[in-house]
């Protein structure tokens, strides 16, 4: 056969098996007519878009294209001090074989080199698709690394340009209010709004694509799950500015050690727990929301000062809400810039990525 590649090239190409559908399956065949859905063998590095085509005559079909990727997001080694406990693939080659081996089925997914030598950028079209590689490599026994998604920019005319979402949204009348607020706020544009008459609207938005991370937790609770989204790329456009996602700082633990009760009484105070009691935690690990907009170093490991007098009002217990506990997605919506996950097959644990308290002052001061 002939090879149509999409640089314009031809080659000759040999089909080592064929294999047609019938039902649910594929069988081998010797031959296949009009309108069989086949499936071939014999090419190593064919790609989307390319057409085999008949050996005497190659003429091949327009080309496809795949959109740009429009989110990048850094995938290194577990680099944490409980890094090996959980998981059984922890060194950088097997990342990175794992990542080459994911661009050969997977042709909107990149793998780009950082200045670390265990660490990858990898780029995408949503953060949907690289949390189904984070969670398909962490099912299969992986401990990594993930940092925030940011967009892939570029430089037009020696501007800054971020992608552009065109964004569906299908939701009841009564939620019109919240939802132009929740994408306003991200520097979106309404471009159209129709009332079908039923109780249900459509609104049309073109929003930066980085106003869409992590927006899709806040989209589900404002419209009580009612709402339905879909985003398409929709070009590039100069630089919007700065977008203020998340208003509240985080606790984050200053030592290591096992939480305790009485140290998480008192810190439930200061806001919103993402560990419980008795869970190993680790210096610059995030175990909070802290209710202010500033990083507070607090410590969940201290213990209840024994003495052997009985003080009065010790037999009322007091009871700890349940801790906040994160989803995969969840919590890459959630980490700011200075912020990553650490994943492994058991655990979902956010943290800094400078874990030493003295290193992360000394960065705020220089900035």
């Amino acid at each position: 056969m002939a090879w149509c590649r999409i640089d314009g090239t031809v080659e000759h190409a040999k089909v080592t098996e064929l294999f047609i559908t019938e039902a649910l399956e594929r069988v081998p065949a010797q031959s296949a007519g009009p309108g069989d859905i086949v499936a071939v063998a014999g090419f190593e590095d064919i790609t989307i878009g390319e057409t085999l085509a008949d050996a005497d005559n190659p003429e091949p079909l327009e080309p496809l294209h795949v959109d740009e990727p429009s989110l990048s997001m850094t995938i290194g080694i577990n680099t944490s001090p409980l890094a090996g406990t959980e998981g059984k693939l922890l060194t950088a080659r097997m990342v990175k074989d794992r990542l080459d081996k994911e661009l050969v089925g997977n042709v909107a997914l990149r793998v780009l080199p950082t200045d670390r030598p265990d660490a990858w950028e990898v780029q995408g079209r949503g953060e949907l698709q690289l949390a189904v590689l984070i969670e398909t490599m962490r099912r299969e026994g992986f401990e990594l690394t993930v940092g925030k998604p940011q967009v892939v920019t570029r430089t037009i005319k020696g501007k800054l340009h971020e992608p552009m979402e065109h964004v569906t949204i299908d939701a009841p009348e009564d939620f019109v209010g919240p939802i132009n607020t929740l994408l306003a706020t991200r520097k979106g544009a309404m471009i159209d709004l129709v009332n079908h008459g039923t109780g249900w609207v459509r609104m049309e938005w073109r929003i930066p694509a980085r106003g869409l991370v992590g927006i899709r937790t806040e989209f589900m609770t404002e419209t009580r799950g009612a709402g339905m989204m879909h985003t398409t790329f929709d070009g590039y456009e100069p630089w919007y500015g700065d977008i203020r996602l998340r208003q509240k700082g985080t606790l984050v633990a200053d030592r290591r050690g096992d939480t305790t009760a009485n140290a998480l009484l008192d810190l439930e105070q200061r806001g919103v727990l993402f560990v419980g009691p008795g869970v190993e935690v680790y210096e610059g690990m995030i175990v909070g929301e802290n209710a202010r907009s500033d990083e507070m170093n607090v410590n969940p490991t201290k213990e209840k000062k024994l003495t052997n007098m009985r003080a009065s009002g010790s037999d009322n217990t007091e009871k700890i809400a349940p801790p906040t506990i994160f989803s995969l997605e969840q919590a890459l919506e959630f980490i700011a810039d200075d912020e990553a996950v650490e994943v492994t097959p058991k655990s979902v644990r956010l943290r800094k990525v400078v874990l030493d308290v003295a290193s992360r002052h000394r960065l705020r001061k220089k900035a």
